[in-house]
């Protein structure tokens, strides 16, 4: 049976407050939210399980309120918290049971010690073993996201919290057969990105001026979700150009 992201079992009818609606609506519902979903993405979650539309009987998918709200605490919890689809399941189960969950500060997942969030003097760390168990992988297909370069462990030990959401994604995108060697050419261009906003922000941190050199972390994150928004259209005009 349905759950709503509520906890309360859906019987699978609509209300006059819960008016069934189409993927484009609910697409332009959550980008609000969420910029970079995608239709694709959302029937992606729909074959994972994590939301189950109603059909009609030409087989449209028709989406009600419990369902927008629970797509919505998916993406949440894969962008806030790094998890993957696997442990998101889990979670909506035993708030479907009425259970209590606790979800891991943004970013605060460290391998030494106490938390600290992604935003302190600190990056975050996690070991190996706890990357492993909140993605969901095989030591071997660990291993083999390493041979590839699409995961390092960092110089101190432990990698940055951010692996996590990468592992997460390269399992989501190898389930449509995409593997390892295929992703080469992403982080090829994520380098190439990443040295781009080093050449702009290196003489902020080399600075005389303290409040210059505390500035070039601000303007490193608005680089980077600049970046990754300009990536995200480019992709998106280049596939409407060749669909079209």
């Amino acid at each position: 049976m349905r759950q709503s992201s509520t906890g309360g079992a859906s019987d699978g009818t609509a209300t006059e407050d819960d008016r069934l609606v189409s993927i484009g609506t609910v697409l332009n519902l959550l980008r609000e939210e969420f910029p970079e979903v995608t239709i694709s993405k959302i029937r992606f979650l729909e074959a994972e399980g994590l939301v189950e539309p109603q059909r009609t009987s030409s087989g449209y998918r028709k989406f009600g309120t419990a369902d927008v709200e629970r797509l919505a605490q998916v993406l949440r919890m894969q962008r806030d918290h790094y998890l993957p689809l696997k442990v998101i399941r889990d979670h909506l189960d035993a708030l479907g049971r009425g259970e209590q969950i606790q979800l891991p500060a943004p970013g605060a997942l460290r391998a030494d010690g106490p938390s600290e969030r992604a935003d302190g003097p600190t990056a975050s760390r996690v070991g190996r073993d706890e990357l492993l168990a909140a993605a969901g992988i095989s030591a071997a297909e660990l291993g083999e996201w390493e041979s590839y370069g699409l995961l390092l462990p960092l110089p101190e030990g432990g990698y940055d919290a951010e692996a996590v959401n990468v592992a997460g994604l390269v399992a989501e995108l190898g389930r449509f057969g995409l593997e390892p060697r295929h992703l080469r050419a992403m982080k090829a261009a994520a380098d190439r990105e990443s040295g781009l906003i080093e050449q702009v922000v290196a003489p902020l941190r080399l600075n005389r001026n303290p409040q210059t050199r505390a500035d070039a972390e601000t303007t490193t994150k608005d680089l980077a979700a600049l970046t990754v928004r300009l990536h995200a259209a480019l992709v998106q005009t280049s596939l409407r150009v060749r669909l079209y």
